[in-house]
């Protein structure tokens, strides 16, 4: 099965099915499916555009909005995952997954579907410590704060993730797996990202709950993007039992759609023949939302997961034989996904702008399907209904405020905040409020080029459960060693080659878009607010 991957999209469906349609014009044959890390901005109109959390320069309506209404359909079944620039309003409408247009179907929260046999999962968003612990409880309109925290991954979503036992064939993430550069050419890495050098070296780049789900899913390809940089890895697991055959991790991650990126890799993945060619539920995926639906949680008040502590009647909600058996039946033994897109709001019309267009917080129709066949909550109408009753919306507005900004103790399970980007990417999108974040860990004595990052003193309080259990690379320094053409042994070594399913190397150069449009050659240097070290482009190369 030949298997598209794109990194961050930024709303540009056309330019990517065009540079498809070429890829298979020059190719061995036509593309089974394209998978899509996050950024996809799902706009459907002038609301959702300010739903978008970036700097209004930045708000263009792109050409999903053709795909919404019916004017063009996908050509290919299109998956993807949440990342932090998205019409937050829009996919929250689908909290547990479904389809944004014909043929293009979001993956929710978190979530596992099949198609043609290979089980693929996600989870949307970016780690931020001080909202992990955190409910569900944002809902349009969107204030200043949860216009940002909207996008933050939950505990309780990588906690139902974790519930997992059955392997998993490919899982997307927006943002890396915190230490997977070690797995790869770091040297490269940062001859690219110069700026990534000092969190390298730290081991604090990256989301430490992707790393939490790596160590425990273990799939066989992993794909992120969010840093706007190619990077391929190979992650070699340490087997639980003696006599298991150790599991490997083919880590890949790309850059943003822009003219002469590398956005875009073509895989060839083993299939099962004789397994259906549309979209399928996973059953146990499908009984851990059922077990796990009395863990929904709607308000900003910090909580932890259940866990083997003594204080818990129950910690264990992966699925059993006779669980899914129960499921299974109640679906009528299909799992087809059923095709069932409808239109919930009105499409933009180019000669009808509409500015002041109205935000409200809708139900989907899909959704409600769902959680009737599942016997499931629908996360929006527990929501609707608190803010009749509590006003929650408001009432956990100046909480979230006050404790975003606490920098005397961090609350999170982990102890070290990597925000939305851990380092300053010039290629990255900074919103004011984040900025103020990432100057409070900002050196003053940084330049340009080197921000430093202090790592957390502070003891972890978080369980052993949520421990970095991996084993990492003897050396976390950058060396000579590590060179384009060093290869990962089965210690998890650095080394920079990968290879596809059919024996190509991952780090090959991608198909890259076509556009008559030229980067310009040399990158002008601005001030930030505070520090002078964050490096911008012109603005359509700027986009993150």
């Amino acid at each position: 099965m030949r298997v598209a991957v794109a990194g961050c999209c930024h709303g540009e469906l056309d330019k990517i099915y065009e540079t498809l349609a070429l890829a298979e014009r020059r190719g061995p044959g036509p593309v089974d499916l394209l998978l899509c890390c996050g950024d996809f901005q799902a706009v459907r109109n002038e609301a959702d555009l300010r739903c978008m959390a970036v700097p209004p320069k930045y708000r263009h309506m792109q050409t999903f909005y053709r795909y919404y209404s019916g004017e063009k359909k996908a050509p290919v079944l299109t998956l993807f995952i949440g990342g932090n620039h998205e019409a937050s309003n829009h996919l929250q409408e689908l909290p547990y997954g479904g389809w944004v247009a014909p043929n293009i179907y979001y993956l929710g929260l978190a979530g596992v579907v099949k198609y043609r046999g290979v089980r693929i999962g996600g989870i949307s968003g970016i780690f931020k410590s001080h909202d992990y612990r955190k409910g569900h409880f944002e809902c349009p309109p969107y204030n200043s704060s949860t216009i940002r925290s909207i996008y933050h991954v939950r505990n309780i979503e990588v906690y139902k993730l974790k519930q997992l036992k059955q392997p998993i064939d490919i899982f997307l993430s927006h943002d890396w797996p915190r230490s997977i550069y070690h797995y790869g050419n770091k040297k490269q890495l940062l001859k690219t990202k110069s700026f990534f050098r000092q969190e390298v070296e730290n081991n604090t780049l990256g989301s430490p709950a992707a790393s939490e789900l790596l160590e425990h899913l273990k799939p066989t390809y992993w794909f992120s993007a969010h840093l706007h940089v190619k990077f391929a890895a190979l992650m070699q697991h340490q087997a639980k039992d003696k006599g298991q055959t150790a599991r490997a991790t083919k880590f890949l991650a790309l850059d943003k759609c822009l003219p002469h990126r590398d956005f875009l890799q073509i895989l060839e993945i083993e299939h099962d023949p004789s397994a259906p060619d549309y979209l399928e539920y996973d059953i146990e995926w499908l009984t851990i939302l059922r077990a796990t639906d009395d863990l929904i949680n709607v308000t900003g008040h910090l909580w932890n997961m259940p866990e083997n502590n003594g204080l818990h009647a129950r910690w264990d909600y992966s699925a059993t034989e006779e669980s899914m058996k129960e499921v299974l039946e109640k679906l009528n033994h299909d799992l087809k996904v059923p095709c069932n897109f409808s239109v919930t709001a009105a499409c933009y019309d180019p000669s009808k702008p509409q500015t002041q267009m109205q935000l409200i917080h809708r139900i989907n129709p899909q959704t409600t399907e769902f959680c009737a066949q599942l016997g499931i909550t629908d996360i929006n109408v527990r929501l609707q209904k608190s803010k009749e009753e509590h006003h929650v919306c408001g009432e956990y507005e100046e909480q979230d405020d006050v404790e975003s900004n606490d920098s005397g103790e961090d609350r999170s399970e982990y102890n070290t905040d990597t925000s939305a980007l851990s380092s300053i990417n010039p290629d990255e999108i900074m919103l004011d409020e984040e900025e103020e974040d990432e100057d409070s860990i900002v050196s003053a004595h940084s330049d340009m080029n080197t921000p430093s990052v202090e790592p957390s003193d502070q003891a972890s309080e978080f369980s052993a459960s949520f421990s970095d259990v991996r084993i990492l690379p003897g050396s976390m320094i950058v060396s000579s060693d590590d060179t384009v053409d060093s290869t990962v042994d089965r210690e998890g070594k650095p080394g920079g080659t990968v290879e596809s399913g059919n024996g190509e190397d991952l780090t090959k150069v991608p198909l890259k878009r076509l556009s008559d449009e030229h980067e310009p050659e040399q990158r002008k240097k601005i001030k930030r607010r505070n520090q002078a070290i964050y490096a911008a482009v012109d603005d359509d190369d700027d986009a993150a």
